[in-house]
This record gives structure tokens, sequence and C-alpha cells, in this order.
């Protein structure tokens, strides 16, 4: 005859079976002491080499300066001031220079030949008197009728026309005009010279 057995309790199976498991893997893994002494060799490896490293630095002998040897001095000065240049001068401005009047000639005295700028008279006309042109020829337009003995003032000349050398000449009244040369003779300034015998005004526009 079958025996009953009370099947058991699926949630207390898992719990054991995993209890179980856990005591296995635990008994079954070993303490890593192998990499502990690894470690703890390199570390200290590490430090004596850095304790090495840093006392051949610490004793190594100073640089040696050789004997004898001058050393480099090194001045630091500022860049020169530029130097100023001298403002030039400006040039002396050329003086202009002064006209100087053309002195009055002394018509007081006549010269020895008729010139210009003194006074002549009418002469060797046998008391007819010359005629006054208006250029330098007896071709010439007549101007006027100037008396014997009638002083004029030279101002130009001469020049030769025809037969003869004529003079321009200017009259009391401001007439000008040309006389031939053999009609005139050097005389002494009229006393009216100061307010007579100036160039004719010009015409009006």
């Amino acid at each position: 005859m079958a025996r009953y057995e009370q099947p058991p309790d699926p949630r207390e199976t898992g719990l054991r079976s995993l209890r179980q498991r856990r005591q296995r893997q635990d008994a079954a893994e070993p303490v890593p002491w192998l990499w502990l002494g690894l470690g703890v060799l390199v570390t200290i490896a590490a430090i004596v080499f850095a304790l090495s490293l840093a006392n051949s630095f610490l004793s190594r002998p100073p640089l040696s300066v050789a004997m004898g040897a001058t050393p480099t001095i090194i001045f630091l000065t500022a860049p020169p001031s530029p130097v100023s240049s001298p403002t030039p001068l400006f040039p002396t401005p050329t003086p202009i220079p002064t006209l100087t009047p053309i002195p009055t000639p002394d018509r007081a005295t006549p010269p020895p030949e008729v010139s210009v700028d003194y006074f002549a008279q009418v002469a060797n006309t046998d008391g007819i008197g010359v005629v006054v042109r208006g250029g330098p020829s007896v071709n010439n337009v007549q101007v006027t009728l100037a008396d014997e003995g009638e002083v004029l003032l030279v101002i130009g000349g001469p020049e030769a026309g025809g037969d003869f050398d004529w003079w321009q000449v200017r009259l009391a009244d401001s007439t000008e005009g040309w006389v031939a040369a053999q009609f005139l003779e050097p005389t002494p300034a009229p006393p009216d010279a100061a307010t007579n015998y100036q160039p004719p005004s010009p015409p009006t526009p």
C-alpha cells in the first residue's frame, strides 16, 4: 500500500536551494592574496622610485661658472628722442623797386640844337609861318599854321619824310603835329610853359 507523503513547500524548497548555492559558491572562491601582494609590491616599488628620483635632483651639484668669465650686462635704454628740425625761415621779400621820376630838363637854357623835350620857335619863313601837318611828309594833311616866332614844344622826332627832316611838336593850345626841321630853332621856355603845352585831353566816349 502506497504511503502518503506531504509534498514539500515550494517556497522553502527555493530558499534552501538558494542558500545551498550561496554556501557552495562561498566555500569554492579563494581569497585573492596573490593580487593583493602584487599591488602592495608595485606600490612600494613606485614609492622607492619616486624617492630616489627626488633624491637625485636634490643632490645634484650646482652648475660651475668658468673662472674669469665676465658676465654680460644688458642695459635697457630708451630709444633716442627725435631731433627737432629748425623752423625754416621765410625768405626776405624782395623790395619793390621805387620808380625814380625822370627829372624835368632845365628848359630855361636851350640846347645848341633842336631836341626832344625842349622848346623851339618858328624861324626862316620870311614872316609867313610854317604849316603844321598831321605826319612827317608834305603829303600829310595840314593841321594848322604856326606864325613866325611862335614857340613850340618838341615832343618827337626827327623823322625823314620826302626832302625834309621832321619834328613832332605841340603848340600852346595843345595842338600836335609835324614841322619841317629847317623852320625851327632852339629857344628858352616861355613864361606860360607850366600851364600851357599840356598833352591834349582824350576824347570823351
